[in-house]
């Protein structure tokens, strides 16, 4: 369970995957969820959630690797 920090909203699928494809499509070589987050502090979630995750590879072309055990997000 994710806890929101006290004052902000909760954030919609829409929301989420519009954030996570303009970070990508800035950083062709990929960004770690980490990174992801460190530069949209909106984003409060420590681990995303798995089925948006998932849904996001359907919507943006959203892609996974990893390189030296780290998960890479890239976009196709």
């Amino acid at each position: 369970m994710t806890h929101r920090p006290k004052g902000t909203k909760e954030m919609t699928y829409e929301e989420f995957k519009t954030i996570i494809k303009e970070e990508l499509a800035k950083a062709p070589k990929g960004l770690t969820w980490t990174q992801i987050r460190t530069k949209r502090p909106e984003l409060y979630q420590r681990w995303p959630a798995n089925q948006w995750v998932r849904q996001m590879e359907k919507d943006i072309g959203l892609t996974r690797e990893r390189v030296k055990g780290t998960p890479i997000w890239r976009l196709k």
